[in-house]
């Protein structure tokens, strides 16, 4: 995705009221060799890229003064009760370096999956994005979780869906295979007859 970007000479909380009246954001663009550079950007167009997943899950081309740079979305600043953007923060891309960064899961079959057919259960998104590390080049705007083996009662875990070429999981408190996804079942005796098969 692209989105385009003003040089901004002028920094302060005032200077920063004073853009936001004009429909512009404040923002910073930092990482790589250069240094943090300020620019600013048309509030209508960045809200719309917001509520797009891609924006925040893919490698944006920024166009500034004429350039194109790589970049990507590292955090958002929202009005306490408006619908404004206040701030908004990029970082380089440097295609070399392993980057760091969440994207999003896209849990897929769920409706054709034992657990849902066959023992009515209910399924539990224990995680809605995973953090990883990759190349740029690498990077995907999403990882699928096929849901159509899971069986009632149970789990799907990292290990049983395959990454993307490159892609690594980031684990957090030694945890290298946490549970995705769960099948609830209502009533402990639904639960042990969807085990059953499995055993």
């Amino acid at each position: 995705m692209q989105f385009n970007a003003t040089p901004r000479s002028v920094q302060g909380t005032s200077a920063s009221r004073r853009l936001r009246r004009a429909s512009l954001i404040p923002a910073i663009v930092y990482g790589g060799k250069d240094k943090p550079v300020n620019v600013e950007l048309d509030h209508n167009e960045i809200y719309h890229a917001l509520r797009k997943e891609e924006f925040h899950s893919s490698i944006l081309e920024m166009q500034l003064e004429g350039k194109s740079h790589q970049v990507l979305l590292r955090s958002v600043q929202w009005h306490p009760y408006k619908q404004i953007v206040m701030h908004v923060d990029f970082q380089r891309v440097d295609a070399d370096k392993i980057l760091h960064t969440k994207v999003p899961l896209h849990f897929i079959n769920a409706d054709i999956s034992p657990a849902v057919k066959l023992s009515a259960a209910l399924i539990s998104h224990v995680f809605t994005e995973l953090e990883i590390a990759c190349l740029p080049v690498n990077l995907p705007q999403f990882i699928e979780v096929d849901l159509s083996k899971l069986i009632g009662g149970e789990s799907i875990h990292l290990a049983d869906i395959k990454l993307p070429k490159g892609v690594t999981y980031v684990a957090h408190r030694g945890d290298a295979n946490p549970a995705l996804a769960t099948a609830i079942v209502k009533g402990g005796a639904a639960a042990d007859e969807a085990a059953t098969p499995a055993a």
